[in-house]
């Protein structure tokens, strides 16, 4: 299966997703992922050297491509027809059966435009008229991966397996997460504070299935179950809530 990981800056997607992208590298699919912008905005770290480290934490995460579509950071628009059709033509290139996107709900205006670009861009990569390179193609479901705003996740994957690979994924981005002493340019993503809330709420989504660690995501149409012995398969006897 090819996956498609998409994220508004380089680190998006491996802060709030590293733990499934990097499963699903290690089971055997074909993961790429893609930036929307460069993250010429941010307060720490220029766009090149943001690139070199997004290429590093791919290499960690063990996925195939990564690619910036160079969109504009803080300029990210879900109606724009140059944006959609950067976006159409992403998904027409890497045709997923599985995309990972933004849920909407999320402080950054990037973020939640990002989620509906996705969406949009979904809709038109099979619509033959539809003015973009690459043949149609009707991508897969898309899984929407919890931001700064938390969410009651639809589904959760137990990423402990893979837990010390998201984390050293997530510290190839030092221009961005790591705070020395005396850091003149201090930002809310670079304290230790944010990094343990995300920590938290990681221990929180990986109880609710019984593990010690977890992603949660929301779907955005109901899970098919075609065949019903697949509801058996590793189904606990009792569910962790009913054990407390």
């Amino acid at each position: 299966m090819k996956v498609l990981a998409i994220g508004a800056h380089p680190d998006d997607a491996d802060l709030y997703a590293g733990g499934l992208v990097a499963a699903l590298a290690e089971a055997g699919a074909d993961v790429s992922m893609a930036d929307l912008t460069a993250g010429e905005m941010a307060t720490r770290g220029s766009p090149e050297l943001r690139a070199t480290e997004a290429a590093e934490a791919a290499r960690i995460l063990g996925v195939s491509s990564r690619e910036c579509l160079g969109l504009p950071d803080g300029g990210i628009r879900r109606t724009d027809p140059d944006q959609t059709r950067a976006l159409v033509e992403l998904m027409r290139k890497h045709r997923p059966g599985l995309i990972l996107a933004p849920w909407e709900e999320d402080l950054h205006p990037d973020h939640r435009e990002t989620h509906h670009l996705v969406r949009r861009a979904r809709f038109f990569a099979r619509v033959g008229g539809f003015p973009a390179d690459g043949a149609t193609v009707r991508p897969g479901p898309v899984l929407f991966y919890e931001q700064k705003i938390p969410f009651d996740p639809d589904l959760v994957v137990d990423v402990g397996a893979v837990r010390e690979k998201k984390l050293a994924a997530v510290a190839a981005f030092a221009s961005q997460f790591r705070r020395d002493e005396g850091d003149p340019l201090p930002t809310e993503i670079s304290d230790p504070e944010f990094h343990a809330m995300l920590e938290a709420r990681a221990r929180e989504r990986g109880g609710r299935i019984g593990v010690t660690w977890g992603e949660g995501y929301r779907r955005e149409s109901p899970q098919a179950v075609r065949d019903v012995r697949h509801l058996l398969e590793e189904a606990p006897a009792v569910s962790p809530r009913a054990e407390a």
